[in-house]
């Protein structure tokens, strides 16, 4: 068996690299100073900047200027993106666009991968539901009048919503299906409402109020939802993956350098079982989120369906990162408070992560769902 990336998907990690190389964690004012937002916008240079370099369209088809790559060259891209807390929707966007990709008509894709993969529209997802813990799904009605779909309902914590010119919002029918609607942002029936991270960022409660969106932006295919439900859980433990790796080098050099008692703080053996099983934690994670991504990427069978490999990588990702942050904020003792020091930002990114993923305990009982619907022979 050959684990190593392909030269496609090298090329999209070095690029990322290379346009991440320039990026500061701390560009923006601390969460922990700020009672409000910390900006009231992504950062548009950088955005830019991922657009010029093709970044925004890795997952589109050739014919739609894109590189027509799968869900790990994104993961690959993401990871490298949270080690520098980027304030970019490259996450929801990506999916988004991989979303219509996969299962959008003809006229949805040539109307909006091109321009979407330059970076002229921003798309998010509506992906929390109506709490924060009920399916999103079940947050929106949804109801066909003609050409037209009446949708109704509210998603709570909608990330990069302000910033965003379509946001994707899952909806129920009548007979119980789901479709995704491409909602704009600036629509009759369509209001938001100011939330804010643990990062500091602007998130919206999106409020649906008989909003009329035309057929032709609406995606009516079984499965749509389910999948890019999927592709977004992975890309969340991508991003939890860079996260914790960078934290963890941040730690590694930290202790390195702080001594006591005339040593390094690093040579200490209850420091360094403590970096060693965050260590393991991290490989965890990415060989669980790479199991995840080519599965969802390549479509490959496996003894339980795709939802199964996404929540085991949810299960590492969402207790991973957590005890990664923990054990760094520990070995650095108060200089890890301390808000001159990137470290509280790392850790506050983390938790909102963690909150995205929901807990390792609840994908442990939806895995026990699947191995019980699905049993191993």
């Amino acid at each position: 068996m050959d684990f190593t990336f392909t030269e496609e998907q090298q090329a999209a990690a070095e690029a990322a690299r290379g346009v991440f190389a320039g990026v500061a964690p701390d560009t923006v004012p601390s969460p922990s100073l700020t009672a409000g937002a910390v900006a009231e916008d992504f950062d548009r240079a950088l955005w830019s900047r991922l657009a010029e370099a093709d970044l925004l369209s890795l997952t589109a088809a050739p014919e739609y200027c894109g590189a027509g790559l799968d869900a790990i060259a994104l993961c690959l891209v993401l990871r490298e993106a949270a080690q520098v807390l980027a304030r970019v929707p490259l996450l929801e966007h990506s999916a988004a666009t991989a979303a219509v990709q996969a299962h959008g008509d003809e006229e949805l894709r040539s109307a909006l991968l091109a321009r979407a993969g330059r970076g002229e529209v921003v798309l998010t997802v509506a992906a929390s539901g109506r709490t924060g813990h009920d399916p999103a799904e079940r947050a929106v009605t949804a109801r066909q009048e003609g050409r037209e779909w009446i949708l109704d309902g509210v998603q709570t914590a909608v990330p990069w919503a302000y910033g965003a010119d379509l946001v994707v919002v899952p909806a129920h029918t009548a007979a119980d299906r789901t479709v995704l609607a491409l909602v704009p942002r600036l629509h009759p029936g369509v209001v938001l409402a100011e939330q804010i991270s643990t990062t500091g960022e602007r998130l919206a409660e999106l409020r649906l109020e008989s909003a009329r969106i035309a057929a032709r932006d609406v995606i009516d295919v079984d499965g749509a939802w389910e999948w890019l439900r999927d592709l977004l859980a992975t890309g969340t433990c991508a991003l939890a993956l860079g996260l914790g790796e960078r934290v963890l080098r941040m730690t590694s050099d930290y202790t390195s350098k702080r001594e006591q008692f005339g040593f390094p703080v690093a040579t200490f053996q209850a420091v360094a079982v403590q970096a060693a099983d965050r260590y393991i934690d991290l490989r965890a994670m990415e060989a669980t989120l790479w199991q995840a991504a080519w599965r969802h990427g390549s479509g490959a069978q496996g003894a339980l369906p795709v939802s199964g490999d996404v929540a085991v990588a949810k299960i590492w990702a969402a207790d991973g990162v957590r005890r990664v942050v923990q054990t760094a904020q520990h070995l650095h003792g108060g200089f890890g408070a301390d808000v001159d020091y990137p470290l509280h930002r790392y850790h506050a990114w983390a938790k909102h992560l963690e909150l995205s993923l929901g807990p390792a305990s609840a994908h442990e009982e939806s895995l026990g769902d699947l191995l019980a619907a699905h049993p191993l022979s």
